[in-house]
């Protein structure tokens, strides 16, 4: 993977990397067996994989369901506690449709479905964000913190679009912290040993 992250002239030209095929979640984009995904530890390549097949995915379930953006709004993928809800809907799905599960797992899928979909709608109800219109979160002070920026609503006027700048923004946001991460590392190696040294702090370290 290019370490400067995703080329949007190289990588998102293609039309069909958002929407190839609508209405049919690809179960064997991801080549490993169904595992919980924490969004905060994927790698850059990682990352990028796990955001497009759950963006196929979400778009996939409400076409199948009708659901409206009072449940998934067009701009989920910019409010992190509908992300982690809607990637925990999938991995459910992803393993109760897996071939080696009993014949009653989908049942179970459908009864929590029922369930997510009524937190799906006290989330997007808290976050404000709607179908054509968009603000982030707005997030509690606490007291000794801070006090937190106040946002405008944006408008809505092109998801795939924005979607696909979120995906190359997040990939390299990622990728900066890992390249920041390695170059630490080569700091503290010890040239004649080609050990991490203790005693030798990293940029972060002062």
């Amino acid at each position: 993977m290019n370490t400067h992250g995703p080329d949007p002239d190289d990588q998102y030209d293609d039309p069909g990397i958002l929407d190839d095929h609508p209405h049919t979640p690809d179960t064997n984009a991801l080549p490993e067996p169904p595992h919980p995904i924490n969004w905060n530890l994927l790698s850059a390549q990682h990352l990028e994989a796990e955001l497009l097949e759950l963006n196929r995915w979400v778009d996939w379930l409400r076409h199948t369901y009708g659901l409206p953006a009072s449940v998934i709004p067009s701009y989920w993928h910019r409010h992190p506690e509908l992300l982690w809800e809607l990637s925990a809907l999938h991995l459910h799905w992803l393993c109760a449709y897996d071939p080696e599960q009993n014949g009653s797992a989908p049942l179970g899928w459908h009864r929590d479905f029922a369930e997510a979909r009524h937190r799906l709608r006290d989330w997007v109800t808290a976050s404000g964000t709607r179908l054509d219109r968009d603000r982030p979160t707005r997030q509690t002070t606490w007291p000794g913190e801070e006090p937190q920026p106040t946002h405008d609503e944006s408008v809505i006027t092109d998801r795939d679009a924005d979607f696909v700048q979120y995906v190359i923004d997040q990939v390299n946001e990622r990728q900066a912290a890992e390249d920041a991460f390695y170059a630490s590392l080569d700091d503290r190696i010890d040239p004649a040993t080609d050990e991490v040294r203790d005693d030798v702090l990293g940029p972060e370290g002062g």
